[in-house]
């Protein structure tokens, strides 16, 4: 089960009670105060991991809370701070408080940590209050209650493409062909149901892209028709968009119809979403002569690079690999 979004209460732990305690020892009539201070509490922090791939451990377990601190203790013994509550989390999850509906913590680095709630400040012990004028002090201060709250996890995919089509474009097939994933393949609308990511890897250089595979867009996605709003923000962070078009019309649909209604969905969903840079694939190329009309067709109501394959055959895969590369490449330049 693939889970991109969910709610979570988060509790750092409160701070030990400072101690109340006096020297009392055979030779030592006068000693003095010497109670401990508490420990701090444990506060909740957020690690991001590159090897998570998604928020389903948070859809099970909502509620997670750090330690507590432990109260101090005679002979000026301080108490044990609280173990902190690490959240484990994917690249790409933003954490929005509920209360105030603001962006809090955004993680997009692998390694990368985030205190998101302080753990109370452990109270102090009565040896803090002794002055000359007062050498026996009955003065402790409780430890401090950590930050609670409540947050939105949503994840937002982070990769180098993001493939976007109709339901049954061939786009599970392509990522199967292109990348190390395995996505479910059937000959029906809407099979794959998550977003699943995939490495492209080139053997001479080393180098590595990530191709994110979304769920099949419908008119009016921008509205949360179909799987709507759920899977359009996967694409948000993607630096090249991918529309892969059924060159064979299966379903009666018109390709060139296809790339319009998909590029009016991403401008209402968000305009700055619709500016990134393009690739068009022209997908099932083996099925002649349908594909080869229609793609005259197309070619000549929209101007755009058109990388033409046929996943069935594998045709046209090896050189879409490449200009895959040269578009990433061009992408991460402009951004730099």
């Amino acid at each position: 089960m693939f889970v991109d979004e969910t709610t979570v209460l988060l509790r750092a732990g409160k701070g030990g009670d400072g101690c109340l305690s006096f020297r009392r020892e055979k030779f030592l009539p006068k000693g003095g105060p010497d109670g401990g201070d508490g420990g701090k509490g444990g506060d909740i922090v957020l690690r991001c991991d590159e090897n998570t791939s998604d928020l389903a451990a948070f859809r099970f377990q909502p509620h997670w809370s750090a330690k507590n601190g432990l109260p101090g203790g005679g002979r000026d013994k301080h108490g044990a701070n609280g173990a902190d509550c690490a959240l484990v989390l994917p690249p790409g999850t933003q954490v929005i408080d509920c209360e105030t509906e603001r962006v809090v913590a955004e993680l997009t680095e692998n390694g990368e940590h985030v205190v998101l709630l302080a753990g109370g400040k452990g109270g102090l012990g009565n040896n803090n209050f002794k002055t000359s004028v007062n050498q026996a002090p009955r003065k402790t201060t409780p430890g401090r209650e950590g930050g609670t709250g409540t947050f939105k996890l949503v994840l937002k995919t982070i990769a180098d493409a993001g493939l976007v089509g109709f339901p049954n474009a061939g786009k599970s097939t392509l990522t199967g062909c292109l990348t190390n994933a395995h996505p479910k393949v059937a000959a029906y609308p809407f099979t794959t149901l998550h977003v699943n990511v995939g490495a492209v890897e080139y053997a001479d250089t080393g180098e590595k892209l990530f191709l994110a595979d979304i769920p099949g867009l419908i008119e009016g996605a921008h509205e949360n028709r179909g799987l709507g709003h759920e899977f359009l923000r996967h694409v948000e962070r993607c630096r090249l968009l991918v529309f892969l078009l059924d060159m064979a019309g299966t379903d009666g649909r018109k390709p060139r119809d296809d790339y319009k209604t998909l590029g009016e969905e991403l401008e209402r969903y968000s305009p700055a979403l619709a500016a990134k840079p393009r690739l068009v694939v022209a997908n099932k190329m083996d099925v002649l002569p349908v594909a080869a009309k229609n793609l005259a067709l197309f070619k000549k109501h929209h101007k755009c690079r058109i990388a033409e394959v046929s996943c069935l055959t594998g045709e046209g895969v090896a050189k879409l690999r490449e200009i895959l590369r040269a578009e990433v490449r061009k992408a991460k330049a402009a951004e730099a």
